[in-house]
């Protein structure tokens, strides 16, 4: 393979299962599909950072739904970044690419010298679930807490689904001879065997939060602890992966469990604003709300936060008087 030439195991999520401990898990691999959500802004490196997190958690999360799904994650704060928003797509048919976006809002001058996850303050990390038209959607929240976003996601799955779940994830801006600077993403996400489908329970316990450990006993807590000792040996660059394939890690890692790997799911950066939806969401506002928004040039403009998409209409085509008439 010569420099600059894409990955095979890029943008990629590889399921696994290992038979012997019954677990299950996913490799996530991240490439281009970062640098299609990260070029739409200029993030700082520490948002960035957020950012794509939260877009190699989406993958991870997102391969578990069903066809023609959406997942969306969704961290809320009072920190200097108040917000962070992915979405991913299922494919509607077997073989095609899922999708994912995201963005994240910020206040550039309230930015500290702190880590990533010090720029996020008290709040809160949601995952909702649409399944489609006739459906109500599925929302599950947790603290903002643990050090990391993968720990409040981790915290969501024992909380909310009753699932042991473990992230392992490293992200960084990628420095390769021959190739230009660019983020690149991988993680292993391993969750315990459900006793029912993922995503059924409701979200109940208030006070102390339940973790991982608190889930698992007797030979189920042996083999929850013993494979996630494998995973603690896990480097960085083996997460990453620019070199290592995802079942050469599994067989590393995690071969005296005897892993097995599933069909991967590739990945890509998309969005799904129209101007159809632009004027769905204008609907709501009135001729004189309308007016409000009106350019010196006698348009109404919207932009796209997810991929910069710029939109230009003329006020008499939106809101709820346009509709009807």
């Amino acid at each position: 393979m010569s420099l600059g030439t894409k990955i095979a195991w890029d943008d990629t999520v590889l399921p696994f299962q290992l038979d012997v401990s019954d677990m299950r898990g996913r490799v996530a691999r991240l490439d281009g599909v970062l640098d299609g959500i990260l070029k739409q802004h200029d993030y700082p490196e520490k948002v960035e950072a957020l950012v794509a997190e939260m877009a190699l958690l989406t993958a991870l999360i997102g391969q578990t739904i069903s066809l023609r799904w959406k997942l969306s994650l969704q961290v809320q704060s009072k920190g200097p970044v108040r917000m962070i928003a992915t979405d991913y797509y299922a494919p509607k048919q077997e073989g095609e690419p899922a999708r994912i976006r995201a963005y994240a809002s910020f206040d550039r001058e309230r930015l500290t010298d702190g880590a990533p996850f010090d720029q996020v303050g008290e709040g809160y990390f949601a995952i909702m679930i649409d399944q489609g038209k006739g459906s109500q959607p599925y929302q599950g929240i947790t603290p903002l807490a643990g050090g990391s976003i993968s720990a409040c996601a981790e915290a969501y799955f024992a909380q909310s689904e009753q699932l042991p779940t473990r992230f392992s994830l490293s992200f960084g801006k990628s420095t390769e001879p021959g190739v230009g600077e660019h983020w690149r993403a991988g993680g292993v996400m391993l969750q315990h065997m459900p006793k029912a489908s993922p995503f059924v329970a409701t979200s109940e316990g208030e006070g102390q939060i339940l973790t991982a450990e608190d889930l698992v006993d007797g030979e189920e807590g042996e083999n929850w602890g013993r494979v996630n000792i494998l995973l603690d040996t896990v480097e960085d660059l083996e997460l990453i992966g620019p070199s290592i394939a995802p079942t050469d890690l599994l067989v590393r890692l995690f071969h005296e469990e005897q892993p097995r790997v599933y069909d991967a799911q590739a990945v890509q950066f998309g969005c799904t604003c129209s101007e159809e939806r632009v004027r769905q969401s204008l609907s709501i506002y009135s001729a004189k709300d309308i007016e409000k928004m009106t350019t010196p040039e006698g348009k109404v403009t919207a932009d796209c936060q997810f991929c910069g998409a710029h939109y230009v209409l003329e006020p008499g085509s939106v809101g709820f008087d346009a509709d009807e008439a």
